[in-house]
Protein backbone atom coordinates (compact mmCIF):
# COMPACT_ATOMS: atom_id res chain seq x y z
CA UNK A 1 0.00 0.00 0.00
CA UNK A 2 1.41 3.66 -0.87
CA UNK A 3 2.03 5.98 1.58
CA UNK A 4 -0.48 8.77 1.64
CA UNK A 5 -0.35 12.44 1.43
CA UNK A 6 -1.91 15.38 2.74
CA UNK A 7 -3.47 15.49 -0.58
CA UNK A 8 -4.75 11.99 -0.34
CA UNK A 9 -6.05 13.30 2.77
CA UNK A 10 -7.85 16.45 1.78
CA UNK A 11 -9.84 14.18 -1.29
CA UNK A 12 -10.91 11.54 1.13
CA UNK A 13 -12.45 14.81 3.66
CA UNK A 14 -14.19 16.19 0.38
CA UNK A 15 -15.37 12.90 0.02
CA UNK A 16 -17.03 12.62 3.13
CA UNK A 17 -18.38 15.73 3.12
CA UNK A 18 -19.80 15.60 0.05
CA UNK A 19 -21.29 11.97 1.57
CA UNK A 20 -22.89 14.32 4.50
CA UNK A 21 -20.45 12.09 7.02
CA UNK A 22 -18.83 14.33 9.59
CA UNK A 23 -15.46 12.80 10.28
CA UNK A 24 -11.81 14.37 11.63
CA UNK A 25 -9.27 13.20 9.58
CA UNK A 26 -5.14 13.13 10.72
CA UNK A 27 -2.10 11.86 8.64
CA UNK A 28 0.38 10.03 10.46
CA UNK A 29 3.26 7.79 8.99
CA UNK A 30 1.26 7.70 5.89
CA UNK A 31 -1.79 6.60 7.24
CA UNK A 32 -5.10 8.27 7.43
CA UNK A 33 -6.37 7.51 10.91
CA UNK A 34 -10.36 8.57 11.17
CA UNK A 35 -12.05 9.68 14.66
CA UNK A 36 -15.65 9.55 14.82
CA UNK A 37 -17.59 12.13 16.58
CA UNK A 38 -16.43 12.45 20.62
CA UNK A 39 -18.67 11.70 23.78
CA UNK A 40 -20.40 15.30 24.87
CA UNK A 41 -18.64 15.23 28.50
CA UNK A 42 -15.23 15.40 26.50
CA UNK A 43 -16.87 17.65 23.68
CA UNK A 44 -18.45 19.82 26.45
CA UNK A 45 -14.81 20.16 28.27
CA UNK A 46 -13.24 21.25 25.27
CA UNK A 47 -16.07 24.05 24.40
CA UNK A 48 -14.82 25.24 28.74
CA UNK A 49 -11.59 24.94 28.01
CA UNK A 50 -11.78 26.73 24.86
CA UNK A 51 -13.81 29.99 26.35
CA UNK A 52 -11.84 29.90 29.51
CA UNK A 53 -8.58 30.70 27.48
CA UNK A 54 -10.53 32.48 24.29
CA UNK A 55 -12.03 35.25 27.24
CA UNK A 56 -8.68 35.68 28.46
CA UNK A 57 -6.16 35.91 25.17
CA UNK A 58 -8.42 37.67 23.06
CA UNK A 59 -8.47 41.01 24.48
CA UNK A 60 -4.78 40.70 25.13
CA UNK A 61 -4.14 39.76 21.52
CA UNK A 62 -2.29 36.81 22.67
CA UNK A 63 -2.50 34.44 19.71
CA UNK A 64 -5.47 32.03 18.44
CA UNK A 65 -7.09 29.22 19.91
CA UNK A 66 -8.95 26.58 17.68
CA UNK A 67 -10.80 23.15 18.78
CA UNK A 68 -10.39 19.63 17.19
CA UNK A 69 -11.26 20.95 13.84
CA UNK A 70 -8.57 22.40 12.98
CA UNK A 71 -5.44 20.81 11.46
CA UNK A 72 -1.77 21.09 11.78
CA UNK A 73 0.93 20.00 9.06
CA UNK A 74 3.83 18.91 11.58
CA UNK A 75 7.58 19.14 10.65
CA UNK A 76 7.42 15.35 10.14
CA UNK A 77 4.53 15.69 7.04
CA UNK A 78 2.23 14.06 9.57
CA UNK A 79 -1.42 16.07 9.83
CA UNK A 80 -2.46 16.71 13.33
CA UNK A 81 -5.47 18.32 14.99
CA UNK A 82 -5.08 18.14 18.55
CA UNK A 83 -8.73 18.93 20.79
CA UNK A 84 -7.44 22.02 21.69
CA UNK A 85 -4.84 24.12 20.48
CA UNK A 86 -2.92 27.51 20.97
CA UNK A 87 -0.87 29.38 18.80
CA UNK A 88 1.22 32.65 19.65
CA UNK A 89 0.25 36.06 17.36
CA UNK A 90 4.15 36.41 16.75
CA UNK A 91 4.09 33.06 15.31
CA UNK A 92 0.48 33.37 12.97
CA UNK A 93 -0.07 36.80 11.89
CA UNK A 94 -2.89 35.71 9.77
CA UNK A 95 -4.56 32.04 9.71
CA UNK A 96 -4.21 31.02 6.49
CA UNK A 97 -7.41 29.39 4.68
CA UNK A 98 -5.99 25.94 5.19
CA UNK A 99 -3.97 23.60 7.33
CA UNK A 100 -1.51 25.56 10.08
CA UNK A 101 2.33 24.55 8.58
CA UNK A 102 3.44 24.72 12.29
CA UNK A 103 3.50 22.80 15.93
CA UNK A 104 1.28 24.90 17.70
CA UNK A 105 2.60 26.04 21.20
CA UNK A 106 -0.22 24.57 23.02
CA UNK A 107 -1.50 21.36 22.31
CA UNK A 108 -4.71 19.41 24.47
CA UNK A 109 -5.77 16.03 24.54
CA UNK A 110 -8.99 15.10 26.10
CA UNK A 111 -9.91 11.50 26.77
CA UNK A 112 -12.99 10.41 25.47
CA UNK A 113 -14.88 7.39 26.83
CA UNK A 114 -12.93 4.83 24.00
CA UNK A 115 -9.65 6.23 23.94
CA UNK A 116 -6.48 4.79 25.35
CA UNK A 117 -4.21 6.80 27.72
CA UNK A 118 -1.06 5.42 26.46
CA UNK A 119 -1.84 6.62 22.54
CA UNK A 120 -3.01 9.58 23.97
CA UNK A 121 0.52 10.52 25.76
CA UNK A 122 2.38 9.09 22.83
CA UNK A 123 1.03 11.80 20.47
CA UNK A 124 1.22 14.70 23.31
CA UNK A 125 4.71 13.68 23.61
CA UNK A 126 5.24 13.78 19.70
CA UNK A 127 3.88 17.24 20.08
CA UNK A 128 6.43 18.19 22.28
CA UNK A 129 9.16 16.80 20.46
CA UNK A 130 8.30 18.42 17.38
CA UNK A 131 8.07 21.67 19.40
CA UNK A 132 4.99 22.29 21.07
CA UNK A 133 5.93 24.25 24.19
CA UNK A 134 2.71 23.20 26.50
CA UNK A 135 1.18 19.79 26.35
CA UNK A 136 -2.27 18.63 28.61
CA UNK A 137 -4.00 15.36 28.79
CA UNK A 138 -7.11 15.92 30.32
CA UNK A 139 -8.87 12.88 32.31
CA UNK A 140 -12.51 13.33 32.58
CA UNK A 141 -13.01 9.37 34.00
CA UNK A 142 -10.32 10.61 36.52
CA UNK A 143 -11.07 14.21 36.88
CA UNK A 144 -7.31 15.24 36.46
CA UNK A 145 -5.40 17.80 34.40
CA UNK A 146 -1.72 16.31 33.20
CA UNK A 147 0.97 19.04 32.22
CA UNK A 148 3.78 17.94 29.89
CA UNK A 149 6.54 20.32 29.05
CA UNK A 150 9.84 19.33 27.27
CA UNK A 151 11.62 19.25 30.54
CA UNK A 152 10.90 17.92 33.72
CA UNK A 153 8.66 15.31 34.82
CA UNK A 154 4.85 15.48 34.00
CA UNK A 155 2.47 17.73 36.66
CA UNK A 156 -1.11 16.13 37.43
CA UNK A 157 -3.40 18.68 38.77
CA UNK A 158 -6.66 17.38 40.87
CA UNK A 159 -9.79 18.99 41.81
CA UNK A 160 -9.20 21.69 44.46
CA UNK A 161 -5.77 23.00 42.08
CA UNK A 162 -5.47 25.37 40.03
CA UNK A 163 -4.29 25.03 36.47
CA UNK A 164 -1.65 27.38 35.22
CA UNK A 165 0.82 28.07 32.22
CA UNK A 166 2.94 30.84 32.79
CA UNK A 167 4.85 29.98 29.81
CA UNK A 168 2.13 31.01 27.33
CA UNK A 169 -0.73 33.32 29.45
CA UNK A 170 0.79 34.61 32.46
CA UNK A 171 -1.36 35.16 35.05
CA UNK A 172 -3.94 33.60 33.86
CA UNK A 173 -5.29 30.92 35.87
CA UNK A 174 -8.43 28.11 36.03
CA UNK A 175 -9.65 25.58 39.34
CA UNK A 176 -9.59 22.01 37.66
CA UNK A 177 -13.05 21.79 38.81
CA UNK A 178 -14.66 24.70 36.27
CA UNK A 179 -13.44 21.98 33.45
CA UNK A 180 -16.12 19.59 34.51
CA UNK A 181 -19.60 19.98 33.07
CA UNK A 182 -22.01 20.97 35.88
CA UNK A 183 -24.79 19.35 37.19
CA UNK A 184 -27.87 21.57 36.98
CA UNK A 185 -30.43 21.92 39.84
CA UNK A 186 -34.35 20.93 39.58
CA UNK A 187 -34.84 25.36 40.83
CA UNK A 188 -32.03 25.42 37.48
CA UNK A 189 -34.13 23.17 35.38
CA UNK A 190 -37.36 24.82 36.17
CA UNK A 191 -36.09 27.94 35.91
CA UNK A 192 -35.20 27.75 32.69
CA UNK A 193 -38.14 25.93 31.34
CA UNK A 194 -40.30 28.97 32.58
CA UNK A 195 -37.61 31.42 30.02
CA UNK A 196 -38.78 28.97 26.39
Amino acid sequence: MSMMTVKDLEQVQTAFTEAGLDYQLELENGKISIMGPSDIVSSEISSRLIAFLFAWINPRRWGRVFDSAGGFIMPDTNLKAPDVSFVRASRLLQSPRYFGELVPDLVVEIKSQSDKIKLIVAKILKFIELGAIIGILIDPDEETVTIYRSTGEPTVLENGEILTIPELFPGWELPVTELWPPIFTEEETQFSEGCW
